[in-house]
């Protein structure tokens, strides 16, 4: 037997036990199909990009949010979440009642509790959300706490870090987390200034060689910011100049939220597990960290959800899955990359054959030709189940919100994607409120004035030129 034989079979050897690897080391199906493909059909690069993509650390233990070394306080944290809960179960307001088993499984899924008695205030595009932001900073007493997956040093982050570093001279704890991929921009000089002025600023999961690490996949898309454990920011909007829509420049619409009361508790909760992580140190969960302000007075019920690599289960999916079929008459979702996969495609089917008046936001284009595709793949099945969809054309549109039936109003950072689901540290803050869900149903609709509604006709007439590329894309949407 020559050696080139010799060769090939071990080749087909090695190809076939990476298969076995993939179909036993992936739960999603799409995902372990994309791969497959990849390895079949790419050789010997195809079984690189897998082993340097591909590999689930969720089973290597790579992180876990419950590092938190003090189980006493970890145990009294949970005590008071429960308390929470089970005061909120008693409100009249009639989306906690009709989103109750949502709320109980995100309880016992993800230790998330219903907190009432929240100020919440929706900050539409970096024009709303700055000013505020840069406030609330400047009124800090006791510390602020800021997590964010992309960070630049332009105008608007030269503001925030000038603030940081006063606020540490009036003796604050000022504690900086940012994305080593995301933020890559400030990894020298920025951060070096927060560091030497006594700010604590430490990467999330430093990553030494981007085009062949990993951790590329694993990355921390939250954007949170807890000022004295009361006032709370969550949302899609990342500190950057692209955010303040100045004239002559691509506006971005996006959509982002202030919380104040204790439904910032799991913000911070959240925040000191990832600090915990990224520092090596340990932040013990004490009481000054977490909101005990009497004097906030608000009606908002909020429930803070967070999953990634860390989780056992697509917490944040399967809450918007749950959402979706609790839906009776309207979902307005708004996304700028829609590749839901089976079960959300399924229940958004399922809802629109039901009755419910499903309406989708999407960009026009996506800042990704792939993407794109893959996401245009999914259009015709939604539109055949009688669902609308939008594709805006004011600029990109980056918001990601849902609204059911003007009742729950959802607001994260989490896509409508698989990488969302599986492979970033995402967080959403689901508000049962009638008040900011009908605010954000008003704005959903304001929005789509400046979007193109496709008409299902044509797009089913398109050509096989059109609509091949979308479903070779398809395939691998599980690697986008």
């Amino acid at each position: 037997m020559s050696w080139i034989a010799i060769g090939l079979i071990i080749y087909f050897l090695c190809i076939i036990g990476v298969c076995l690897r993939i179909i036993y080391d992936t739960r999603s199906v799409e995902k372990a199909l994309a791969y497959i493909l990849v390895v079949l059909f790419v050789p010997i690069l195809g079984v690189a990009i897998y082993f340097s993509f591909g590999i689930s650390y969720r089973k290597e233990k790579l992180y876990s949010k419950k590092i938190v070394k003090d189980k006493a306080a970890l145990a009294e944290l949970q005590r008071r979440m429960t308390l929470e809960t089970e005061n909120a179960w008693n409100s009249k307001e009639p989306a906690i009642q009709k989103h109750k088993k949502l709320a109980l499984y995100l309880l016992n899924d993800g230790m998330s509790p219903l907190s009432g008695g929240n100020k919440v205030k929706l900050l539409i595009n970096g024009e709303g959300k700055f000013p505020e932001v840069l406030q609330a900073l400047r009124d800090a007493k006791n510390h602020i706490h800021i997590q964010y997956y992309i960070f630049e040093d332009g105008d608007i982050g030269s503001q925030i870090k000038d603030i940081l570093v006063a606020k540490v001279k009036e003796g604050l704890e000022v504690r900086f987390i940012y994305d080593d991929f995301g933020s890559s921009s400030i990894r020298q000089g920025f951060v070096d200034e927060l560091i030497s002025a006594g700010v604590q600023a430490y990467p999330f999961y430093k990553v030494h060689f981007i085009l062949l690490a990993n951790r590329v996949n694993y990355r921390n898309h939250r954007k949170i910011i807890v000022i004295d454990g009361c006032i709370g920011f969550t949302g899609g909007i990342n500190v950057s100049e692209r955010y303040i829509n100045k004239p002559g420049q691509l506006f971005w619409r996006d959509t982002h939220v202030m919380i104040e009361g204790p439904g910032v508790n799991y913000l911070q909760y959240l925040f000191i597990c990832d600090w915990n992580f990224c520092s090596g140190k340990n932040l013990v969960l004490e009481a000054a960290y977490f909101c005990k302000d009497n004097t906030i007075s608000g009606d908002a019920t909020v429930q803070i959800v967070a999953s990634g690599p860390d989780s056992d289960l697509p917490t944040l999916m399967f809450s918007m899955v749950e959402a979706i079929n609790l839906a009776e008459k309207e979902l307005l979702i708004t996304t700028p990359y829609f590749i839901p996969g089976r079960a959300v495609s399924d229940a958004l089917q399922v809802a629109a054959r039901s009755g419910v008046q499903v309406k989708l936001l999407v960009p026009y284009r996506s800042d990704s030709w792939l993407v794109n595709a893959a996401a245009q793949s999914y259009y015709a099945e939604l539109l055949d189940s009688g669902a609308e969809v939008y594709r805006y054309q004011k600029g990109f549109v980056h918001a990601k919100t849902m609204i059911s039936d003007g009742e729950l109003a959802i607001i994260g950072t989490a896509n409508m994607d698989h990488r969302s689901f599986e492979l970033n540290f995402e967080v959403n803050a689901m508000i049962y409120q009638s008040a900011i869900a009908q605010e954000l149903r008003e704005v959903f609709y304001l929005d789509i004035k400046d979007a193109k509604k496709i008409d299902p006709g044509k797009w089913r007439k398109r050509s096989f030129y059109h609509q091949m590329p979308e479903k070779i894309a398809r395939l691998f949407s599980g690697l986008i």
